[in-house]
């Protein structure tokens, strides 16, 4: 009986969990930000930004699930909605350029 409603709960928080994620949504070929934390030696953890990008949404593989590709010639990675962000161009700085500095 307990572990019934186990699941049952868990499957209302995961339907509610991807509907919230859900909501977003992106379009074949919207420009997306995507977060990916690393640990840097050295480095204070606050300063370097851990949002990557832009990147061109390919496909929607699932409900949350994006293809998306950085480049023409670049590899494409499949990605969950909660790392992805809206890419806004006026008020973002190339982070490729920021690299280059490092």
């Amino acid at each position: 009986m307990l572990q019934h409603h186990n699941r049952v709960a868990t499957g209302i928080m995961k339907t509610r969990h991807e509907l919230r994620d859900n909501s977003v949504g992106f379009q074949t070929g919207d420009l997306v930000w995507l977060y990916n934390p690393r640990s840097r030696n050295g480095c204070c953890p606050k300063l370097p930004s851990d949002w990557k990008g832009p990147y061109t949404v390919v496909t929607r593989i699932k409900d949350v699930v994006y293809r998306i590709r950085r480049g023409p010639k670049r590899k494409m990675k499949n990605v969950y909605l909660g790392r992805l962000m809206t890419y806004n161009s006026s008020s973002a700085v190339d982070v490729s350029e920021e690299e280059a500095m490092l």
